[in-house]
Order: structure tokens, then C-alpha cells, then sequence
């Protein structure tokens, strides 16, 4: 009986909005005829990155690529990794003579040492190898020295206490992220001026080994053989990689890690004008310090859905696809941030928009 070759796995982890979801989907149009089956791990009760990636144009039917997408939808993956990860890997295992890759995006919040070392266990290590861990880097957020993308009176704060990033948990995410790393991308090179760009080099190269690369990217787009392909093997080096949560993982206080800090508020909304809405949006980013939105949008008279998707007051827009003819034109948002109060989110927005 012929032995099947160890089916490799690319993990692509990032802060919030660093462009992992963009990058796994340039990866799935450029497949070039490899079966590669996608692991998503949401941070929030929408599946919002999923439905992108289900999008992707790679010929498959709708069925096959919703076959293709695992939303991982409760938490970071170190948390759901023995609830969910081991059963969805089991599943792929199975299939692995029908499949040439498979593609992990972490959450922006999930830390990806636990999941590498999961890779370590017998079932799993015995059919998968980690081809490597990509950790994509929004370089604009970088050089302004938010990591991602605070509005501007925090980023003020940091600047008056160089103390500030070593104690926050931000920080030490950004810098476990990259520890774990094989390759770093240097996202969103083309929003920034070459000196900044310089300045992030040099300060993402602070926190890696000798031997991890960094590329540059604007919006992912970066060949497939130099994202796929690189044999790294990480699961039989992870152990080595230091980071500041690895005490987390040591006992019984897995629970406690930094995280928990981060809420991930929903809120369901009627059609709204789209002026109004970004107006609103930005005014509570600036307001309640909030990381990330994402979701998708009903305007009035449009026939098509608006995604949205923010990280700090920068925000990206467009019609993605029409509706459907029995789907309800609601507005669906998820607002990522610390400390969050749903109700205050929601009313202030309600109000902006008189609904």
C-alpha cells in the first residue's frame, strides 16, 4: 500500500486587518489547479472573512467552495483548538488524498505558537507538516507605531511613555506573532513613503531570527511559490521560539491570557445611507478607540450588498454582489475593540443614522 505524502499546511496569522483574509484569497484565484482546503478562525459571531473567501473565483460551485471554507467561530484558535481544530484536521486527514494544501487563517487576536504545536500530536503529525507560518504585517499601522491602527490619541499616549507598547497587550501579540513566523510580508507597502517602510524593516527584523525573511506586498498580491513551498517544518522547531504568552499555556490558567481583553461586539441594523454610516463609523473608531470593523452593509435603492471593512479610521468599501431575492436587505456589522459597550455602540449609531 502506497504511503501518502505529509499533506502541508500554511498558517497566515496578523494583527487586526493586516490583509490576511486579501492574501489567502489572491492565494485561492492564483491556485493553479492545487486542491487546497481553507480553515478560517473568526474573531466574532459573523462570518464575515469565511463569506469573502467563499467568493474567491478558483471554478468551484457554490456548494464545493462552502465544502472548502471551516469557520472556526468561537474565539482564537489556542482556545477552540481541542473543541473544533482536532475534529476539522481529523476530517482533512481523511481527505488528504484529495487535497495539495491546506491554508489556516488565524483570528487577528489568536496567538499562533499553540496552534503550531498542535501539529505535534501523533494523528495530526503523522499525515501534516507546517510548510511555514506567514505573518502578515500592516506596515502603515506599523510606522505610526499603533500596530493596529489605533486613532491618533492613543498612538500620542504611546509616544509620551516608550514604556507604553511593553505592557500592553497589543504589543506582545504583534510580538508573538512574529516569533512564530517563517516569513514575514511587509503588507500595504505602497500607503507608505520607502524611508517608513525602511523604519518597519528595521523593526520587525528587531523581533525575528537571522533567518526569517521579510517581503513587501501591496494587498497580498505576491507570487503563490513564494508564499507555498518552503519546507519549514515549524512544528519541529516551535518549542524553541519564545513568546510572551508561553506561561499561559504551561497550567491551568489557559483561561486567563491577554486577549480576554478584546470584546467583539455584533450589531444587526435596517438599510442606511452610505454617507451617514461611514460618518457614524468613524465618529465611534475615534471615539471608543475601536480596532477593527467588518461587515456588510444595506443602502437604500442599491441592488447590491456594501462591504466594509476598517481597521481604525481607515476604512474599505465596495459592492461585493447582489442580493438575493429571499435574503433580507439588513444591515450586519462587527465592531472589535477593548472594553466595548454593545448597547452604547448601538445607539449611537442608531442615532447617527435616525433609525
Amino acid at each position: 500500500m502506497k504511503t501518502l505524502a505529509k499533506l502541508p499546511v500554511t498558517i497566515v496569522t496578523g494583527f487586526l486587518g493586516s490583509g490576511k483574509t486579501t492574501l489567502l484569497r489572491h492565494m485561492l484565484d492564483n491556485a493553479q489547479g492545487r486542491r487546497i482546503a481553507v480553515i478560517v478562525n473568526e474573531f466574532g459571531e459573523l462570518g464575515i472573512d469565511g463569506e469573502i473567501l467563499k467568493q474567491c473565483s478558483i471554478g468551484c460551485t457554490e456548494e464545493e467552495a462552502n465544502g472548502r471554507v471551516y469557520e472556526l467561530a468561537n474565539g482564537c484558535l489556542c482556545c477552540t483548538v481541542q473543541e473544533e481544530f482536532f475534529p476539522v484536521m481529523r476530517e482533512l486527514v481523511a481527505r488528504r488524498g484529495d487535497l495539495d494544501h491546506i491554508l489556516i487563517e488565524t483570528s487577528g487576536l489568536a496567538l499562533p505558537k499553540p496552534l503550531v504545536q498542535a501539529f505535534q500530536w501523533p494523528e495530526i503529525r503523522s499525515a501534516c507538516t507546517v510548510d511555514a507560518v506567514i505573518t502578515v504585517v500592516d506596515s502603515p499601522a506599523v510606522a505610526a507605531g499603533t500596530f493596529a491602527a489605533f486613532p491618533d490619541q492613543v498612538d500620542a499616549q504611546r509616544k509620551l511613555d516608550p514604556n507604553l507598547d511593553h505592557e500592553s497587550p497589543l504589543h506582545e501579540l504583534f510580538a508573538d506573532q512574529l516569533a512564530s513566523a517563517d516569513l514575514v510580508i511587509l503588507n500595504k507597502a505602497d500607503l507608505i513613503n520607502p524611508q517608513d517602510l525602511a523604519r518597519v524593516r528595521a523593526e520587525v527584523a528587531e523581533e525575528l531570527p537571522p533567518a526569517v525573511k521579510i517581503i513587501e506586498a501591496s494587498s497580498g498580491r505576491l507570487p503563490l511559490d513564494v508564499l507555498i513551498g518552503l519546507g519549514a517544518g515549524s512544528e519541529e522547531h516551535i518549542d524553541s521560539r519564545h513568546s510572551h504568552h508561553d506561561h499561559h499555556h504551561d497550567g491551568d490558567d489557559h483561561d486567563d491570557h491577554d486577549h480576554d481583553a478584546f470584546d467583539s461586539i455584533s450589531i444587526e441594523l435596517p438599510q442606511a445611507d452610505e454617507s451617514l454610516l461611514m460618518d457614524a463609523l468613524t465618529q465611534l473608531v475615534v471615539q471608543h478607540g475601536i480596532l477593527r470593523v467588518k461587515g456588510f452593509a444595506a443602502i437604500p435603492n442599491k441592488p447590491m450588498r456594501l462591504l466594509i471593512q476598517g481597521v481604525g479610521t481607515r476604512f474599505d468599501k465596495h459592492f461585493d454582489r447582489q442580493w438575493g431575492a429571499d435574503e433580507a436587505r439588513t444591515t450586519r456589522l462587527v465592531l472589535i475593540g477593548q472594553a466595548l459597550d454593545a448597547a452604547t455602540l448601538e445607539a449611537q449609531l442608531r442615532a447617527a443614522l435616525s433609525v
